[in-house]
């Protein structure tokens, strides 16, 4: 493994180099059009969690795609964990990582001429979490806005599949800051209903019990089925339904999961204050407690650490 204490190492097409050695064509269909699956597992104390789990959702997209990465799932777990021990060196106290596995089709051929390499382009990453830009959300809770911008229908692209393609959250996302410079957007389905944000998926809390859009509409994120589990587990009922703004409305709590966020509480959506202004929840705090436990780790706390900085 070569010796790294400068820069960060990504593997790229079966090597292992700095991140400024790697050169993604700009005749790569990931490029031309956003022809890509991927994922991204998180680092707890430089260990990775649920990778694998990961790694199988990556791999049900890429069937989805019909897109062969030309490696197996294990051996992209290996690739991962190799990746994440070379970049340990570089992991300053009190950091961690998200660790991202990017497949696109590969490069689009010019009539006639030979291809510069056939395949699939293969990247896997470590990048830093976001933990100073993050920390308030934990603070103050996070703002929610509606934006007006609808996420794309099961019937046209499924939700299930984690794509490159992010152009219809990123422009939910867009509107969202535009009104509020710290928000989080959640988009609706065309049904009007509750769907999900950019990388995070919305729990309710209502009279104990929680509430959660159902898959079909979603990608279900691992950390949606950790807390899902979780709940299950605390005698905390979960019922996965059509969630309108009426329901959040009346909702006394209310959470985001991500990958890098694991569940931080919700303080607002579209400005009105969630009933319960407690941040967090009873019910937030207890499965904020159980998914600690469960990564033995105080994530909340990494994140509070990191206020003002």
């Amino acid at each position: 493994m070569p010796v790294n204490t400068n820069e960060r190492m990504a593997w790229f097409n079966g090597e292992l180099l700095p991140e400024s050695e790697v050169r993604i064509s700009f005749r790569d269909r990931g490029w031309l059009f956003g022809d890509t699956a991927f994922d991204v597992a998180r680092t707890f104390g430089g260990k990775p969690f649920k990778l694998r789990e990961h790694v199988q959702r990556l791999y049900r997209t890429l069937t989805y795609l019909q897109i062969d990465p030309g490696v197996s799932a294990d051996e992209m777990c290996a690739i991962s964990e190799r990746v994440v021990e070379a970049n340990a060196p570089l992991l300053t106290p009190d950091k961690d990582y998200w660790v991202g596995q990017r497949i696109s089709r590969g490069l689009v051929p010019v009539d006639g001429e030979a291809p510069e390499r056939a395949g699939p382009t293969v990247v896997v990453d470590c990048t830093p979490l976001p933990l100073s830009t993050r920390a308030a959300d934990f603070r103050d809770g996070i703002e929610v806005v509606v934006p007006s911008v609808r996420r794309t229908p099961p019937a046209a692209m499924s939700p299930r599949a984690k794509m490159g393609n992010y152009i219809n959250l990123i422009l939910g996302d867009l509107e969202a800051r535009s009104r509020n410079p710290r928000a989080w957007a959640i988009l609706l389905d065309t049904c009007g209903n509750l769907a999900e944000g950019l990388g995070s998926n919305v729990f309710l809390v209502r009279d104990g019990a929680l509430f959660t859009p159902r898959a079909d509409f979603v990608l279900p994120g691992i950390s949606r089925g950790v807390v899902m589990q979780l709940a299950s587990e605390l005698g905390i009922a979960c019922t996965e339904t059509d969630l309108s703004l009426y329901d959040a409305s009346n909702a006394d709590e209310a959470f985001l999961t991500s990958t890098s966020l694991c569940l931080c509480p919700v303080r607002a959506i579209n400005g009105a204050v969630v009933a319960n202004p407690a941040i967090p929840g009873p019910v937030t705090e207890r499965l904020t407690a159980a998914y600690s436990e469960l990564v033995d780790f105080d994530f909340v706390a990494q994140y509070l650490r990191h206020l003002d900085q």
